[in-house]
């Protein structure tokens, strides 16, 4: 079974998704740490991101892969764990930018895919719901107001000693959110039968229960038959 969860940054996909698949003892994939990862690439090698002959050539010479640290997901480019590179305000607004390309999101689509082949999977992101995992039994998409975001991400950064400014975050933050529901290729929305969920009032845990609440109704009514590692009864 294969459960996507998809939003904005700052909905709270990344803490969900990973408790989620704790709960359900399902692996768990982080999309958006893959075009992060693109992005640290192309930032190591001064690359313009409109620069399509080096874009090729960095995918022919770039391997990445996800490796499971207990519930956590490290990310490796070439053998080099850049896990620790990936959530900088930088890194976030580049790898925003270029999700918006088609050649990156054909570069990333396989290695995605074929984790959804691994076995029962929640996947968050963009777009895993409306394209990479259409197939998915059970969709969500988690969404908040944009200065619940930004306070968000702001918190997250400050809890980490780096020097931070609300305003800026929030104004990034906006960008970012154009960027990525104005793009031509696989534009963030919800998918048609993806349960909403609006987060901006509600603690991680009443969010959590709320995603496992839908997911035993589906499987109560029949609509999916639950896995052999599934925490509820067939």
């Amino acid at each position: 079974m294969i459960v996507t969860i998809d939003g904005p940054a700052g909905s709270g996909k990344s803490t969900i998704a990973k408790a989620v698949a704790r709960r359900l003892a399902f692996s768990y994939l982080d999309t958006g740490a893959l075009y992060r990862a693109v992005a640290v690439e192309i930032m190591r090698r001064h690359l313009s991101p409109e620069d399509v002959e080096g874009l090729s050539i960095l995918f022919s010479e770039t391997a990445i892969s996800l490796v499971r640290d207990g519930m956590e997901q490290r990310v490796k480019v070439n053998g080099r764990d850049v896990t620790d590179e990936l959530r900088s305000e930088a890194v976030s607004l580049l790898a925003s930018r270029i999700s918006a390309k088609p050649e990156v999101r054909a570069f990333l689509l396989d290695i995605q895919r074929r984790r959804g082949r691994s076995g029962t999977l929640v996947a968050e992101g963009r777009d895993m719901g409306t394209v990479v995992f259409p197939e998915a039994e059970i969709k969500f998409f988690l969404d908040a107001s944009a200065e619940e975001r930004a306070r968000r991400r702001y918190r997250e950064l400050r809890a980490k000693g780096e020097a931070v400014d609300y305003d800026k975050i929030l104004k990034d933050l906006i960008v970012r959110d154009r960027q990525d529901r104005e793009r031509v290729h696989a534009p963030l929305r919800a998918a048609p039968d993806a349960a909403v969920i609006d987060t901006t009032r509600l603690r991680i845990d009443e969010v959590i229960d709320a995603i496992l609440g839908v997911i035993r109704e589906r499987l109560a009514g029949g609509e999916i038959r639950p896995g052999p590692r599934s925490p509820f009864p067939a």
